[in-house]
């Protein structure tokens, strides 16, 4: 009997224990859905802020070209070497003049030729489609002297700089251009504009460009051309800009920055420690107050301003309050305990 309590007794304990177990397990599991967050929200509103954009590009001869005649064959001479500055209508290059002699020889009899139909044609002796067609041959044999003139006798197309040379006297031409002829008393340079600039910016602004090397110098320039597309990639635009350079300080391949004045605007700005950035992305985001509701929102940002930068949403209005405190703990849909409002 003694030995039947005892058995009694420990399943007893057992049991006892496995309940406390159990309970204890349970607790320790359950969420509390009612979990509320302290935190500080900032009221929204319009502030004058003046659209100052800081931007970097790099700088390009505002006409480059590539001196490569429209024949083959072998170069008789290069008349300029890398550095040397020519005119507009000098001679760079004189490639081998053989199939322009020939030209010339054949145009000159086909001249002569018409000549003589021209005579017989007025005496009636010959018919006008004879003479057509001599006519014809004739300007196609002047048309072809003139292409072979020009890519025989190669000239500089514009003012510039010779910033490349591929060959030497007497090598045959085939390929890569001959020289490249680049302008650097005027330069230009591609700008990306944020998209959320683009009504703002015309053709015509005046803009700033600045470089490390020269630092106390300011650079003005024109916007050319702005184009009329956005880059999905990029949300960007591009403008392009015209820099004069008389004194040739700027040179092609310099990388400089840009100051982009767009007057001053009214935009919501927020604190920047306010915005948050998703994890493995580019994407940012904030926190609004939605009646004691945390509500995740995605924004654009735009141009920023010392502490504060500026966000773009359809749902960020003025009158809206921003999470500034506390809103790293916070995800959408999470309850709120306003402890200061600013």
């Amino acid at each position: 009997m003694k030995r039947i309590s005892t058995l009694v007794l420990c399943a007893l304990t057992v049991t006892m224990i496995g309940s406390c177990g159990k309970k204890e397990k349970n607790t320790s599991t359950t969420p509390d859905a009612e979990a509320i967050e302290k935190v500080e929200v900032l009221a929204l509103h319009r502030e004058m802020v003046a659209r100052n954009i800081e931007l970097s590009t790099t700088l390009e001869g505002y006409e480059t070209m590539s001196i490569s005649p429209s024949i083959t064959g072998r170069i008789e001479h290069i008349y300029v070497e890398v550095g040397s500055r020519v005119s507009k209508g000098q001679m760079l290059v004189r490639m081998d003049q053989t199939q322009l002699n020939t030209t010339k020889i054949n145009l000159a009899n086909t001249k002569t030729e018409l000549g003589r139909i021209e005579t017989l044609r007025q005496t009636g002796s010959i018919s006008q489609q004879a003479y057509d067609q001599a006519k014809a041959a004739y300007d196609q044999l002047l048309e072809n002297k003139n292409f072979l003139e020009e890519n025989t006798f190669v000239k500089a197309a514009f003012s510039g700089v010779i910033s490349a040379k591929n060959y030497e006297d007497g090598e045959l031409y085939g390929g890569q251009p001959i020289l490249t002829l680049t302008q650097i008393g005027i330069l230009k340079a591609l700008i990306n504009i944020p998209e959320s600039y683009f009504p703002l910016v015309k053709t015509g602004m005046k803009i700033n460009v600045r470089s490390e090397i020269y630092p106390d110098k300011i650079f003005p320039a024109t916007i050319e051309i702005v184009y009329p597309t956005i880059d999905a990639a990029t949300h960007t635009f591009q403008a392009k800009i015209k820099i004069p350079n008389s004194k040739e300080l700027l040179r092609p391949g310099m990388f400089v920055s840009t100051t982009l004045d767009l007057g001053e605007q009214e935009t919501i700005v927020v604190p920047y420690q306010a915005v948050l950035k998703l994890q493995g992305a580019n994407n940012r985001y904030v926190f609004l107050n939605d009646n004691g509701v945390a509500k995740r929102v995605d924004v654009t940002l735009g141009a920023r301003f010392d502490d504060k930068i500026e966000v773009l949403a359809n749902e960020i209005k003025e009158g809206c309050e921003v999470v500034v405190i506390g809103q790293a703990r916070l995800v959408d849909g999470k309850k709120l305990e306003i402890v200061n409002r600013k």
